[in-house]
């Protein structure tokens, strides 16, 4: 197949905010390791989806469901000479943290969905209903909510576990305050020595359980996080050329080789898809 098979096209909800769906289908085209601030489900439909999470490497055939919990590390690529199609709902924690409230987890905020690989068809259906309604403009709010209600209800019932709300390993800790202070400080010059000193670390080996624990350097989750954050300003309709500036790049080149392996097409293509403009 030709570079021009791989396809994408990002579909925001017009009922939930923060609700984003993505069909794709790919051939030659490799995501790099990047992580979304939502949550995210997606459905392999043909091919095979190879790729990394959690510290392992999976494949995903169709039907089955792959989710990464906000902050994941992850990357893909097509796993077979087939095309690879799916479509991934991607869901703010905003949203999807009080419908497992409504459905029985005291503390949401410390619930992750505890597989990267799930087969179940209960689940799979309230995905692709989901991202059916919003690609075909036919959702309305109390169907969204109730779909959403329904997906969060399977997940805290089967798919579910709790992180912070136990006894984190220390590095987990140390971790996750590096994590928080990277996000107080994104549009600051950081260095490897402020986020150490924060955690109380000799910088290497702070860069070393970093690597570790996420598959990328503290450089590279920076960079991660001003991508997600320019792409909440391109949602928004601001000019791509200051979201290029306000956000650390030097120029639009810069911007898009950053931006292109984690959503598969340059940013002003992505504002277009969701803005129109």
């Amino acid at each position: 197949m030709s570079r021009q098979d791989n396809q994408f096209r990002f579909t925001r909800s017009s009922q939930l905010e923060q609700v984003t769906v993505l069909q794709a289908q790919m051939n030659d085209f490799s995501y790099g390791r990047h992580a979304h601030e939502e949550y995210s489900f997606g459905v392999t439909l043909a091919g095979r989806q190879d790729f990394f999470a959690a510290g392992v490497f999976h494949r995903s055939l169709p039907g089955n469901i792959i989710v990464f919990n906000p902050g994941e590390v992850h990357d893909g690529h097509s796993g077979v000479d087939d095309a690879l199609r799916y479509r991934m709902v991607y869901i703010h924690p905003d949203q999807l943290e009080p419908m497992l409230e409504a459905a029985g987890i005291r503390h949401s905020r410390d619930f992750q969905i505890r597989d990267t690989l799930i087969n179940d068809a209960r689940l799979r259906q309230h995905i692709l209903t989901m991202a059916e309604l919003v690609e075909n403009h036919q959702e309305n709010r109390l169907g969204m909510e109730c779909e959403l209600y329904q997906m969060a209800t399977r997940l805290a019932q089967n798919h579910g576990q709790y992180t912070q709300g136990q006894a984190a390993r220390r590095a987990d800790r140390l971790l996750i305050r590096a994590r928080e202070y990277i996000h107080a400080h994104l549009m600051d010059e950081l260095s490897l020595d402020d986020i150490s000193r924060v955690v109380n670390l000799s910088k290497y080996h702070f860069l070393r359980l970093f690597r570790q624990q996420y598959g990328i350097t503290p450089h590279q989750y920076i960079i991660n996080c001003r991508i997600n954050r320019a792409r909440e300003a391109l949602e928004a309709g601001r000019p791509l050329e200051d979201v290029v500036f306000d956000f650390g790049f030097s120029d639009l080149s810069h911007f898009n080789r950053r931006f292109k392996p984690i959503y598969g097409m340059t940013a002003r293509h992505y504002q277009q898809h969701l803005t129109g403009c």
